[in-house]
């Protein structure tokens, strides 16, 4: 480690719709939801992440919270600013007389347009980046779950995040085909407050959609270990006043079916995309799910019985894409599919 080392600081982050990773030494030192509370008057940062989370659908007028990330990408550029440059602050190993020139890769869904990378790309300049890459996300989950993405053999990757779900077949470390969905865990957590409001009667926040899916969220209605019934708490839409109600992962099942079907959709599409020999190295392995939409109750069986071929769950699938990302800045100058 060089005299001056304290100066440089590199981040690899994962910008993603419901959570912001960073790591820093291959170490994650960041983990927060993506959302900041922010004071309508000042504009002041009131709170971001965990804290910013406890306050969503209960502030006043003087405080708003705002998921600065929709789809995958940058809805609310000064936000997500913002927002960066506190969990950057979280990073830790300030200089007391200058801060450290920032080096990052950040990860982007494969489908995103010019106008919004260059929006990801100047939200790190504007929070203290003076170089930045980026890498497509299927791409940084190949490398996250341990596949040599530089190799000729294909690989069919599947990242369900919060915004988008990105499926892509690599090889020779490209992408060859894919496809970017805008269906994945906060499309899932939308399906759970409408099952909610039209089955029970009963209105639920984010939040709340995002804890039934969390423990009685299944892409099956007949699984081998089923989770108890879980009790929710909302808002009578009738009577106006607080209401519990019992859900089970049978009705959940049946809440996300028309979102599953759309992943099921998008992966055959890709597939139909994928050229012979390719197809053949994918019929050898098998398909890689990642991100935190991969943790569904029975999502890699119905899967696999769609496409008639075996489906994986990545180890500690939430990370796979942070630990891909952390990886290809180590080998910032050596990766050709790193976004200069």
């Amino acid at each position: 480690m060089g005299l001056f080392s304290f100066l440089n600081k590199e981040l690899a982050i994962d910008l993603g719709t419901a959570n912001t990773l960073i790591l820093h030494n291959d170490k994650v030192v960041v983990d927060e939801p993506s959302i900041i509370a922010i004071d309508r008057d000042s504009g002041e940062v009131k709170a971001v992440g965990r804290k910013a989370l406890m306050m969503h659908g209960k502030t006043h007028e003087h405080i708003k919270t705002i998921r600065p990330l929709k789809d995958g990408v940058i809805a609310d550029f000064q936000s997500t600013e913002k927002m960066l440059r506190e969990f950057i602050k979280m990073t830790g190993s300030k200089s007391f007389f200058m801060p450290p020139s920032l080096k990052m890769v950040i990860c982007i869904p494969s489908g995103i347009t010019e106008v919004e990378e260059r929006a990801v790309r100047d939200s790190a300049e504007q929070s203290g980046a003076k170089e930045v890459r980026m890498i497509h996300e299927p791409m940084a989950a190949a490398i996250g779950i341990g596949i040599d993405v530089l190799d000729a053999n294909g690989n069919l990757i599947i990242d369900i995040g919060g915004g988008t779900s990105e499926i892509a077949v690599l090889a020779l470390g490209g992408i060859v085909a894919n496809k970017s969905v805008k269906t994945a865990g906060d499309e899932f957590n939308y399906d759970i407050q409408e099952h909610m409001r039209i089955k029970h009667n009963i209105a639920i926040g984010e939040t709340t959609a995002e804890q039934i899916k969390i423990n009685v969220g299944s892409a099956i209605e007949d699984l081998e270990n089923p989770p108890e019934e879980y009790e929710v708490y909302g808002r009578d839409l009738l009577l106006g006043i607080p209401k519990s109600v019992k859900v089970n992962h049978r009705e959940i099942a049946q809440a996300l079916n028309q979102s599953i079907s759309k992943i099921e959709a998008a992966v055959i599409n890709v597939l139909a995309q994928t050229p012979p020999e390719l197809s053949s190295d994918i019929l050898k392995t098998v398909i890689y799910l990642a991100g935190g939409g991969s943790l569904l109750r029975g999502l890699d069986k119905r899967l696999s019985k769609k496409v008639e071929l075996a489906v994986h769950v990545a180890e500690d699938p939430l990370k796979s894409v942070a630990r891909g990302t952390a990886i290809a800045l180590r080998n910032f100058d050596k990766f050709p599919f790193l976004i200069k």
